[in-house]
């Protein structure tokens, strides 16, 4: 057994604590998928409610990518103050989400939904940095997988399909536009302030603690809170950042650049296809979320995240993930007009596609290899960068595709994407190792001796 007294968090059977920081960390995931996914939804009723008939306009590309922006600065910002603490700044993500996504409900013009958007875009980047931290720090070696993949890649669908219903039951009892997307958009408070109070409560990761927050006593404290162990004091991480980060950015911008090329694939559906693809199909876009996401997404994403993650590994699943979604863009792209002409058909390709681009979805669309790939010393600012990889990729979507679908068509970007997701393939079986079974220190070498006498109990 490893010489690190974390080798008792990570051979723990998975349980109650598991469970409680899985949830925790996952509602506030919950309203990230809620608040990035809602905008697509009620897009075309935005636009309608200030004026604006065009939806492949930069007023569109602006209220879909400020978010974006906004994640990326969050995550920036929150990948720094991490390194102080992940509790301590634990809380104020989803806080600043709750505000900001009330405040979408009294926004007099575009012009101010769009800055709305962009501060709520700041509390969704450090989630994205903080939740996947939390979640990999607690959790034991064996099912780490499974708890980043259901806490934050199941999650986040789960709030996508959350915004689909409301707009769907909203839109069914007749309320009028303007009013509508106001209440879609405003309620991702609603899991926001939810969360808040299980998230000020949640202990500082043992790992923190001992490695960066140089407190070995308060580690081994929470260590034997989870295991029921007493353990011999952790060493603290006395490396220098820039060392440390010299070392590891190789794996770090790798993990960026994965995410970068999956939200390019990933996003240009999430935030246009429900108002473009679906309208091909003969879709509205609330039934085609909703048919995407009860049929097809969410049940390959509990697949992929509670069997495949800790059996099959990150990389065969993101792999092969990247060349069926591949394959199945170019037949859609090849046969679009085929598959228009008989509607049921052309769903259920797009679903399988929709099931294959779930593989990299649960790995780099979960903010796993960032974290994986991170020793504690630099977690949260390593993380941080792949998130901002992961936001340009969403950005490259919302601001370059809607100019894209009007320069060479819906079947020229869809082919595009392809070649996208073949590219993905390629870069995550030469980039960057398998993670799978592995304990965060092996994976880094932060393998530290614990030399320090146990405290006493």
């Amino acid at each position: 057994m490893s010489a690190n007294s974390f080798s008792v968090l990570d051979e723990q059977q998975f349980k109650a604590f598991h469970w409680r920081a899985l949830i925790t960390t996952g509602l506030g995931v919950f309203c990230d998928g809620f608040d990035l996914s809602s905008i697509g939804i009620v897009l075309p009723l935005v636009l309608a409610s200030f004026g604006i008939a065009k939806i492949g306009g930069i007023e569109a590309a602006m209220l879909a990518g400020s978010a974006l922006i906004g994640a990326a600065l969050g995550a920036l910002i929150f990948g720094v103050l991490g390194q102080g603490g992940r509790k301590r700044f634990y809380g104020l993500d989803v806080l600043l989400m709750g505000i900001m996504a009330i405040a979408q409900a009294f926004a007099p013009n575009l012009e101010w939904l769009i800055a709305i958007r962009f501060v709520l875009g700041i509390g969704i980047g450090a989630d994205y940095v903080l939740s996947p931290t939390i979640m990999a720090e607690h959790a034991n070696r064996a099912n780490r997988g499974k708890t980043i993949g259901l806490g934050f890649g199941l999650m986040w669908p789960l709030g996508a399909l959350g915004a689909g219903l409301l707009n769907f039951g909203l839109a069914g009892i007749g309320l009028p536009h303007d009013m509508q997307w106001r209440i879609v958009l405003a309620a991702g408070a609603v899991p926001a302030f939810a969360v808040l109070y299980l998230r000020r409560t949640m202990p500082e990761t043992a790992r923190f603690l001992a490695r960066i927050g140089n407190e070995p006593g308060a580690a081994v404290e929470v260590i034997r809170q989870i295991s029921g162990s007493t353990v011999a004091q952790p060493a603290a991480d006395t490396r220098a950042f820039a060392t440390v980060f010299a070392s590891h950015a190789r794996m770090i911008f790798s993990a960026a650049l994965l995410w970068l090329l999956f939200d390019i694939v990933v996003y240009s559906g999430i935030l246009f296809g429900p108002s473009l693809i679906a309208k091909s199909l003969g879709l509205g876009p609330v039934e085609f979320t909703l048919l995407m996401s009860i049929v097809f997404s969410l049940p390959s994403a509990f697949v992929y995240a509670n069997f495949g993650l800790d059996r099959w590994g990150r990389k065969p699943i993101q792999v092969w993930g990247f060349v069926g979604a591949a394959l199945l863009l170019l037949v859609f792209a090849l046969l679009k007009q085929n598959l228009a002409a008989v509607p049921l058909l052309g769903l259920f390709v797009f679903g399988l596609y929709t099931v294959a681009i779930n593989g990299p979805s649960i790995v780099s669309g979960a903010g796993i290899l960032g974290v994986e790939l991170s020793p504690t010393r630099i977690r949260t600012v390593g993380q941080s960068i792949t998130v901002v990889g992961g936001r340009i990729g969403a950005s490259i979507s919302a601001f370059l595709f809607p100019l894209l679908f009007t320069a060479i068509g819906e079947v020229g970007v869809i082919a595009l994407l392809a070649g996208v997701s073949l590219l993905g393939a390629v870069a995550t079986h030469f980039l960057v190792p398998e993670t799978a079974g592995q304990s965060l220190e092996a994976l880094n070498g932060d393998d530290l001796a614990d030399t320090v006498p146990a405290a006493a109990q």
